[in-house]
């Protein structure tokens, strides 16, 4: 398989990376870790060439996962994590002072058994850190060697903004896909006038538009169970338009992921999605996204599938949305 390239920031990646982070946590039972790392090294032998991982996933074991299993493969690939979020006293915590930067940069850089980092993203906005503080940070890890680029995720436009000023941002994050269209209000303009790339997580709706979901009936630990709309009456009414988008892609001859990977991908071409999966086959299905066009009128078809009302509930419940910096729509619900 040959994947077409694409640009982030300095680097040249493949134009459908990984996302590493449900190898350790967040969407039930996580794989043994032999198989995790032979989805990681397949993934490389696949062409896919960016790795996104963070301090916070798996409280750590996701980095340690990634440098066990394709440190040794270590160029062939830009490796992305993130700061800010991470441990704090046994559990998840937001911290984007330059002292904490520095410290989880290099517990990072250990549990990676590596001594740079290609791609650092801050993973939240601090919002009692000045943003100019914490990327200043970066930028003296930067000098220093320890990291390659600036990254920022789930940040609005003027935060980016004022991020630039002090230093050139490489990759914005944010969740995007046919039902999460916030990017769409200014920061995918902003990246693209600005010169940035566009990492887009969760491009199949955290399973939603992968055909993974039909209920909510979770495993202890999955992080859907708290997400308002991944549950209860707002679930089972945003499985209506979920049916219709399934309805199209098998119209068009792909699978539901490939349709909502295809729909990204064609948003730009400083777009890049890290779909993550556990599944070889599913790894496989992903990267052929490349292969579906999405037609002016596939693109409207989309649009008035997921229109006005046909999804309900919050992306996050309140207090993970509240260090969500990207824009919202006015009637987007909250809680």
């Amino acid at each position: 398989m040959t994947l077409p390239p694409r640009r982030i920031g300095p680097f040249t990646v493949s134009a459908i990376g990984l996302g590493c982070m449900n190898l350790s946590h967040a969407y039930g039972t996580k794989p043994e870790p032999a198989d995790a790392e032979a989805l990681l090294n397949r993934a490389l032998d696949l062409g896919v060439t960016l790795l996104d991982t963070a301090a916070l996933y798996g409280f750590g074991e996701n980095e340690r996962l990634v440098g066990r299993a394709v440190g040794h493969r270590r160029s062939e690939y830009t490796l992305a994590s993130k700061c800010v979020l991470d441990v704090i006293d046994g559990k998840r915590g937001l911290d984007g002072s330059p002292a904490a930067i520095a410290r989880t940069l290099d517990a990072a850089l250990e549990r990676l058994g590596t001594d740079h980092i290609d791609l650092y993203y801050l993973h939240r906005l601090d919002a009692r850190v000045p943003i100019e503080d914490s990327v200043g940070a970066l930028v003296r890890a930067r000098e220093a060697g320890k990291i390659g680029a600036i990254g920022l995720s789930e940040m609005g436009a003027e935060t980016i903004r004022r991020a630039q000023a002090v230093h050139p941002i490489a990759a914005v994050q944010t969740e995007y896909s046919p039902i999460v269209r916030n990017p769409e209000i200014a920061v995918l303009d902003t990246c693209r006038e600005l010169g940035i790339g566009f990492v887009a997580f969760s491009p199949v709706a955290r399973g939603l538009l992968a055909g993974a979901i039909a209920s909510d009936d979770y495993v202890e630990g999955d992080i859907r169970r708290a997400m308002p709309r991944f549950a209860g009456e707002a679930l089972r009414h945003n499985l209506k338009a979920v049916a219709a988008f399934d309805a199209l892609a098998a119209e068009i001859g792909c699978s539901s992921a490939q349709l909502s990977l295809a729909w990204v991908l064609s948003r730009g071409e400083h777009v890049v999605p890290i779909p993550g999966t556990r599944s070889g086959t599913h790894l496989e299905e992903n990267l052929g996204a490349i292969d579906v066009a999405i037609t002016e009128e596939v693109a409207a078809r989309i649009k008035a599938i997921f229109g006005p009302g046909a999804i309900r509930g919050a992306r996050y419940a309140a207090p993970m949305q509240a260090q969500v910096d990207t824009e919202k729509f006015a009637d987007e619900e909250l809680a």
